[in-house]
């Protein structure tokens, strides 16, 4: 792996004050080797979809056991990490299919 991308997209719930997120992981974007991966629609504020997206790497044997943050991929093993969330309507986060 020489790229990952994480695109999030966030929206709050305001009537129950609780936030939820989806998110599209693209590993080596724009070349043969491109994978994609895609987190559903699920509970988690901040950069809980950071940490989800290194739970979905590891059950997808993409990194070992021992990464638990993402800054351990650019530092450890110099992999491009680009992580950008947006905030969105709740319609939104279902129909982009992440």
């Amino acid at each position: 792996m020489k790229t990952l991308d994480i695109n999030a997209r966030s929206w709050y719930d305001k009537v129950n004050g609780n936030s939820y997120f989806s998110a599209e992981i693209v590993l080596d974007y724009g070349t043969e080797t491109e994978r994609r991966y895609f987190l559903p629609f699920q509970y988690g504020y901040g950069d809980q979809y950071q940490y989800e997206t290194i739970n979905e790497l590891k059950r997808q044997k993409e990194i070992n056991d021992k990464i638990s943050m993402l800054y351990q991929l650019r530092d450890e093993q110099n992999v491009i990490v680009r992580a950008s969330k947006i905030d969105t309507l709740k319609r939104n986060l279902k129909e982009e299919n992440y």
